[in-house]
């Protein structure tokens, strides 16, 4: 009951010992998956051993938090596809349209880890949500919280994988939570629909090819060939979770937090190229979406209206990319011009994306 109060849908509790994650989490880094996020092998093992990261540490309590919005339709992945096929419209995954969920679950993390010291005595915590090199989802499946699916998320059968996850490590030794069996069977959906096939074997994922690291992580320009595949999707992709069966079962939150942001709610690409860095910074403040900053969502934006020009030719998208480019800093200007040279073609690059969608939305594999 503490933990409902406190927004969180479930929490379990997991052992310390990892050492069955860290030949995976070894092939990963030595494949170069985890592209330009180099902390990620800086740490190396380290994610895979808790209690060097909190010395002392004998059990670490895993919590999921929903995040779908409290207004999403009944039929909101249908909606989300839909807005995948309009190519005026700007896609920004669900999770990042309301308040940044570090803010959010972090600080009611710590209240709950306060509350539990008041109920055991006093016992040394450390909260981590995406601010350490954890391995949430291993940590969700050993716990029980669900089970990882090959598209590598987390997968709970009463609320499919639409939830962020955090984690306290305790020295107090809790009793331990038992695992799930999961349950994708022989499906894979996730795999077949993703744009960029960053999924490249059930449960490995190529982060250099994945559009929520190209439009999020990634610093630099984004690979050419990968630009006509990204589509309108101009902050993070949720089209492997959108197709999963189990998303049917996804749960709305309880908490406004995770409302989308009324500038974020519909939003059109040529609106959004109209901000200058003060709106961008005004409409994003708290938001998960400023941690890119100004000039890598110039650079996401003018590849999604490269790409509206690719499906349709639009004399005001052209005349706005062509206005902005002489204030244009070298990264996003190359984008520019990259979208300038795009005519339009016959056919939407989300077609495919969608047909497979109708194949495996009927319902759980």
């Amino acid at each position: 009951m503490q933990a409902r109060s406190l927004g969180f849908s479930q929490i379990a509790v997991a052992d310390v010992d990892l050492q069955a994650a860290e030949p995976g989490l070894t092939a990963w880094l030595e494949n170069g998956f985890h592209g330009s996020m180099h902390y990620m092998a800086r740490h190396g093992l380290t994610r895979a051993r808790p209690q060097a990261l909190r010395p002392g540490t004998v059990r670490i309590i895993t919590a999921r938090m929903d995040y779908l919005p409290r207004a999403a339709p009944a039929d909101w992945q249908a909606v989300e596809w839909a807005r995948l096929q309009s190519p005026a419209q700007a896609t920004i995954s669900i999770y990042a349209r309301g308040r940044d969920y570090h803010k959010v679950m972090r600080a009611r993390l710590q209240s709950l880890a306060e509350r539990l010291a008041e109920h055991m005595g006093p016992c040394g915590h450390r909260v981590f949500v995406d601010s350490a090199p954890v391995l949430e989802v291993e940590l969700a499946s050993r716990s029980g919280l669900g089970w990882r699916g090959k598209h590598t998320l987390a997968l709970h059968r009463d609320a499919g994988s639409m939830f962020f996850l955090g984690d306290i490590f305790i020295d107090f030794p809790l009793p331990v939570t038992p695992p799930v069996p999961a349950h994708c069977g022989s499906c894979t959906a996730c795999i077949d629909v993703c744009p960029t096939r960053a999924i490249v074997a059930p449960y490995r994922l190529d982060a250099r090819r994945c559009i929520s690291y190209l439009t999020i992580e990634h610093t630099g320009a984004i690979p050419l060939e990968l630009r006509p595949l990204i589509g309108n999707r101009i902050y993070g992709c949720d089209d492997c979770q959108l197709v999963c069966p189990w998303n049917k079962y996804a749960q709305r939150s309880h908490l406004p937090d995770f409302d989308a942001r009324e500038p974020l709610q519909v939003p059109g690409l040529l609106a959004l190229w109209a901000w200058d860095e003060a709106t961008f910074l005004r409409h994003t403040e708290g938001s998960a979406i400023r941690r890119i900053g100004f000039q890598r969502w110039r650079r996401n934006l003018a590849v999604a209206l490269g790409n509206a020009l690719h499906a349709k030719e639009d004399a005001p998208t052209r005349a706005a990319l062509q206005a902005a480019r002489a204030q244009a800093d070298e990264l996003v200007a190359e984008h520019i011009d990259w979208a300038l040279t795009m005519k339009p073609r016959l056919r939407s690059p989300n077609a495919a994306g969608a047909s497979t969608v109708l194949r495996h939305a009927s319902g759980p594999p």
